[in-house]
């Protein structure tokens, strides 16, 4: 995994206020642990703190005014209209040591045509190095049978990592397509229910007018 660089500078200011502040000059403030440290109070660039993020488990290189290490992303807050970074908890890694990360899961291929793919399972747990974290895992669900499954112990791992999950966890299952009948059912209860709304709503409307 490549390392994005990315320029630190300390902060010293605290407070809803200061972390405003922050923001309004497209910055993001951030808190850098780990490894037994203090932890540092950051500041980074806003627009390359979301370019680096779009990338699940990126490593990043901080440097800055007493600052040259790598680390992992841990906890985002984002923005939850605007979409934009508030605030980023990076860990401390060194070079060789090993982390517990989740890696994105993907499926390959077409279940048989009377089931459903059911996928449980969107990120694995995995350990790996904190220099070599694989970007994702694929299933192979080519051709499965309603009730076949897929656990996270029969998975091919890529080279490095190991699973930091129970083996039986189901990460993937094929499901039977439901009957027209069913559908129908549903459809009916969604009506129902509709309709038992707009009832309350006029009740509620009546008594107010009374």
């Amino acid at each position: 995994m490549s390392e994005v660089r990315i320029a630190a500078e300390p902060r010293t200011t605290f407070g809803k206020g200061a972390a405003r502040k922050i923001r309004r000059a497209d910055k993001v403030p951030a808190v850098l642990y780990g490894h037994g440290i203090e932890p540092k109070h950051l500041t980074l660039p806003g627009h390359e703190v979301l370019l680096a993020l779009r990338t699940a488990n990126v490593l990043i290189r901080l440097q800055g005014e007493g600052v040259d290490e790598l680390a992992l992303p841990k906890g985002v807050q984002r923005d939850p209209i605007k979409g934009f970074v508030e605030h980023v908890d990076l860990l401390l890694v060194k070079r060789g040591e090993k982390v517990t990360v989740e890696i994105p899961v993907t499926t390959v291929g077409d279940v048989n045509s009377e089931g459903l793919l059911d996928l449980q399972l969107t990120a694995l747990p995995v350990e790996a190095e904190a220099t070599n974290i694989p970007t994702g895992v694929e299933v192979d669900v080519e051709g499965m049978e309603v009730g076949a499954s897929v656990t996270a112990g029969e998975l091919k791992l890529p080279e490095g990592s190991s699973l930091a999950t129970d083996a039986e966890t189901v990460v993937v299952q094929v499901i039977a397509k439901p009957t027209e009948a069913v559908e129908e059912a549903e459809g009916e209860a969604a009506e129902g229910e509709t309709a038992a709304a707009a009832a309350e709503g006029e009740s509620a409307e009546a008594t107010a007018a009374e």
